[in-house]
């Protein structure tokens, strides 16, 4: 059966301007193009999950403007249903500003109709999410409206991952909503109240102690070194390929992707990390953070 996944989560135009370095405070530099290209979390993991063969539902929020129109456009490309993204009368369409070079990257996001996604918007889908195999959230919408999708898709039975970015605090009763959380080392380091591990007998140490107060499965993406959980209380790797690097923007959106796309397909934790991780690397060698996405085809084809 095909994989039913639900997001919620933000639709952005990302407005990138590609240049040799990062700038110093205070300094001017000059940049070497302009792009504006769809991308926001939500869309991205949306779009990263339909790439790959899964039914995707986004519930999410655009403005009455030239961005909202081409943000949903693109994501019914790519196969989404966007019959459950409200264009809100009056809004501007969230942005998000990205500093991009070769090594790295910076973002300001305005939340734009993102920050206006309610949780009554939420509850008008309840029967979209109960229907669902695994729903994927993240923080670029409301706090209030990213609990009550993981209450209502924890009260369905229903698989939920959070990928815990832009990292907030977040209170207990929602973490405690949470199936699966895929920080990244800093978003972890933040979440947990403990320093970034300095060795893997940290990281396990940390991630046990995560799982022990809040009941929930973590699995902690640490870049080029691929992504860590435990099984069994032992910690696991799983690895990272090894790829010419053209765009890291919207790398962890393609692992969120893949790992719903495999957990809602009845695939082990550790297979779908493996997977994730492989889904990931391959979302860096193009431009774009949904320009990049790989299909099921290309993920598979790192497996011979």
């Amino acid at each position: 059966m095909t994989p039913n996944i639900v997001v919620v989560g933000s639709l952005n135009m990302d407005i990138v301007v590609t240049m040799d370095r990062m700038p110093h405070k205070g300094e001017t530099v000059h940049g070497r193009a302009v792009h504006y290209v769809p991308g926001g979390k939500g869309a991205n993991q949306a779009a990263a999950a339909a790439r790959l063969g899964a039914a995707v539902t986004m519930i999410g929020a655009v403005g009455d403007d030239a961005f909202g129109g081409r943000l949903t456009s693109g994501l019914q490309a790519f196969g989404v249903d966007t019959s459950y993204v409200r264009v809100m009368d009056g809004m501007e369409t969230g942005t998000a500003h990205i500093l991009h070079t070769a090594e790295d990257n910076c973002i300001v996001v305005v939340p734009g109709a993102n920050g206006r996604l309610s949780p009554e918007d939420i509850r008008r889908c309840s029967g979209i999410i109960s229907r669902a195999d695994v729903l994927i959230t993240q923080l670029e919408v409301p706090l209030e409206t990213v609990r009550e999708a993981l209450r209502l898709a924890r009260e369905a039975g229903v698989r939920t991952i959070l990928n815990p970015a832009p990292a907030v605090r977040l209170p207990e009763e929602l973490l405690k909503l949470v199936d699966v959380l895929t920080p990244n080392e800093t978003e972890f380091a933040f979440l947990s109240g403990r320093p970034v591990a300095e060795s893997e007998e940290a990281l396990r140490e940390d991630l046990a102690a995560w799982q022990d107060r809040y009941g929930g499965r973590v699995v902690v993406t640490r870049g080029p070194a691929g992504s860590s959980y435990l099984e069994e209380g032992e910690l696991r790797t799983a690895s990272s390929l090894q790829v010419e690097v053209a765009d890291t923007t919207g790398a962890g959106d393609a692992f969120n992707g893949a790992l719903g796309f495999c957990l809602a397909s009845g695939k082990s934790f550790g297979e779908a990390a493996v997977f994730a991780c492989r889904a990931g690397s391959l979302s860096v060698t193009k431009f774009g953070a949904q320009g990049g996405l790989p299909s099921l085809t290309e993920v598979r084809a790192t497996y011979d």
